[in-house]
């Protein structure tokens, strides 16, 4: 009951900020086991897909285990029964990193619960996604339940972002930008924060995605690449943080791609 609260409470912070548009809400609502494969435009999307799925099903979310030991999310994250994965640019290299996730996965499905895999592995460095010859998602797709049903969720509205690398050119601090939006959300007196719409759009790739991970890895990646790039590359949108202060004017960082 008391995380259930705690959910709510966190929903509507957020959206205080964020303007949510949900697309294939029936998919979404479906009952039964899914694995939801989400694109990863920034640090804030796994937050705010959380609070939207937990708001509808049991799930259990894969994540790096530097995020799993910040102090307040590792509460929620630990009621979920969430997975901590090895954050190889740290250097920290579990060999057993995909048993790991698989048998956690497996049990989760099996249990009938929703599971949230990043394809990628980490938020993207350019406007488009790229999985390049990551793994987690196909293996887990190449072996789950049969009654599971695998859910494509593609994120439009967060590049740009000061979650995103978008903003500074570079991989944002999750720490230091989670105290900064503490402090726009009372800055902008709790009711004032300047909107930036944030689209996700669920979608049962359930067939297709069963079928080019039985063909090999590349062949899943970059049917998933070209799920989430269905619309091209995203144009950066930088939105002001403080409703009193005029528009925001910020250049594309000259050291990213834009496509």
């Amino acid at each position: 009951m008391l995380i259930r609260i705690y959910i709510r409470l966190y929903y509507f912070i957020l959206t205080r900020r964020y303007r949510i548009i949900i697309k294939g809400k029936e998919i979404l609502e479906s009952k039964g086991a899914k694995l939801m494969l989400p694109n990863h435009q920034s640090h804030i999307d796994p937050q705010l897909i959380a609070v939207i799925v937990a708001r509808v099903c049991d799930f259990v979310p894969v994540v790096s285990e530097t995020i799993i030991k910040i102090p307040i999310i590792r509460y929620f994250l630990k009621k979920w029964n969430a997975v901590a994965v090895s954050d190889f640019r740290r250097g920290n290299r579990d060999p057993n990193v995909m048993k790991i996730i698989f048998a956690h996965v497996l049990d989760a499905l099996e249990e009938g619960k929703t599971v949230i895999i990043y394809p990628s592995g980490q938020i993207t460095h350019r406007p488009i996604e790229k999985i390049f010859n990551k793994q987690s998602a196909f293996i887990v797709a190449s072996n789950i339940p049969g009654n599971t049903k695998i859910v494509g969720v593609r994120i439009s509205g967060l590049w740009g972002s000061m979650w995103s690398v978008a903003w500074m050119g570079q991989r944002p601090s999750f720490e230091w930008t989670f105290i900064k939006g503490i402090f726009y959300f009372f800055a902008n007196f709790i009711f004032f924060s300047p909107k930036r719409t944030v689209t996700f759009e669920f979608v049962d790739i359930t067939e297709e995605a069963k079928l080019k991970a039985s063909i090999d890895r590349n062949s899943f990646n970059k049917y998933m690449e070209d799920f989430y790039n269905l619309n091209g590359p995203e144009k950066a949108t930088y939105i002001k943080h403080l409703f009193y202060f005029p528009k925001l004017r910020r250049e594309y960082p000259k050291n990213l791609m834009k496509d």
